[in-house]
């Protein structure tokens, strides 16, 4: 390799708060060692920049404007999702990357993503070995799932966390000023198909005096502990939120959200959703899993409340007519620009 080279960054899978001040670290860092590491080359919309030779030459922006991707939201440089295939399945992808570095005089790899991001990087790195072409390539951790191997806070995660913790409360204070007679049961899904980090930041809500129930996807969903933790919380204290993971499963493997009936297609309160193929397993979609718990606070806990009583038989869950809320993490915009909540309901 020679003695200097240039170095090509790219961001890739999903935006965080943090993926610009990832980009600006490397940027500033790459600009302090200049006798090693010449142009630092932004990819237009992650390694697909990089395919089409699609560059943006970093070194015309000024200090100043670097400086300032720490505090500027979404992806500076274009995000993507793109995976390369194998050396052996498309060797002519890499036959374009080795021409594209040849061609800027590149010889550093900084890619800035999830595990997705992280696998890219790998393939990369084999350019080196497999086709005789030098080229280091580094991998700059970014994913809101906090499950990335070898990182103990993961950039990306510290952001999704105080969302989703703020969501949960915000939402949380609603159901409470409401429950003597309306929605006594709030239920919030958030993103997290294998880590449950992200369902773990709305327990903070504990701290608040918020009773809550979070469901991981590492932990097998027991639907009788879950009722009965639920119809524990709601009698001393009126209500209570449950945040779960996306990922949540019952114990043969299947998720939460995977309800069929007769004719082998999902239902959700009368509806029909599409499903979503992930992999060798089919979900639907992810409004499924707080339409699932809804139904089954609705039915289990108001047949375990009726059957004590004689009188009254109304549910002691949600409006009148026993239902439970649910929501989804999502910041939905409003034609202002701003953001218009946490949850659908």
């Amino acid at each position: 390799m020679a003695k200097k080279m240039n170095a090509f960054y790219a961001q890739s899978g999903g935006v965080t708060a943090v993926i610009n001040a990832s980009a600006c670290g490397v940027i500033e860092t790459a600009r302090k060692h200049k006798d090693t590491i010449g142009k630092v080359y932004a990819g237009r919309n992650g390694i697909i920049g990089a395919l089409t030779e699609d560059l943006i030459d970093t070194t015309k922006e000024t200090d100043a404007a670097i400086a300032a991707l720490r505090s500027t939201p979404s992806g500076a440089f274009g995000s993507c999702r793109f995976k390369l295939k194998s050396l052996e399945a498309n060797k002519r992808e890499y036959a374009r990357l080795i021409e594209v570095f040849k061609a800027h005089n590149i010889g550093y790899f900084f890619y800035n993503g999830g595990g997705d991001s992280a696998d890219t990087c790998f393939k990369v790195s084999q350019l080196s070995e497999a086709m005789g072409y030098p080229i280091q390539a580094i991998h700059v951790p970014k994913t809101v799932d906090n499950d990335l191997p070898i990182t103990d806070c993961c950039p990306g995660f510290g952001s999704v966390a105080k969302y989703i913790a703020v969501s949960t409360l915000e939402a949380s204070f609603d159901v409470k000023s409401m429950a003597k007679t309306s929605t006594k049961i709030f239920v919030l899904e958030v993103m997290g198909r294998h880590a449950g980090w992200i369902a773990a930041a709305g327990g903070l809500v504990e701290d608040h005096g918020i009773p809550v129930v979070i469901l991981f996807p590492e932990i097998e969903f027991d639907q009788k502990k879950f009722l009965a933790r639920v119809d524990k919380l709601v009698k001393e204290h009126g209500y209570c939120t449950v945040v779960v993971s996306e990922g949540c499963h019952y114990p043969d493997g299947k998720f939460l959200a995977e309800r069929r009936r007769p004719g082998g297609r999902q239902h959700d309160q009368g509806r029909t959703w599409p499903q979503v193929p992930l992999g060798r397993r089919r979900l639907p979609s992810a409004r499924s899993a707080p339409y699932c718990l809804q139904d089954r606070c609705q039915t289990g806990l108001r047949a375990r409340q009726e059957s004590g009583r004689t009188g009254d038989k109304r549910s002691q869950l949600g409006d009148a007519d026993g239902r439970a809320h649910f929501g989804r993490a999502l910041q939905i915009p409003n034609r202002h620009g701003g953001s218009e909540g946490c949850r659908q309901r």
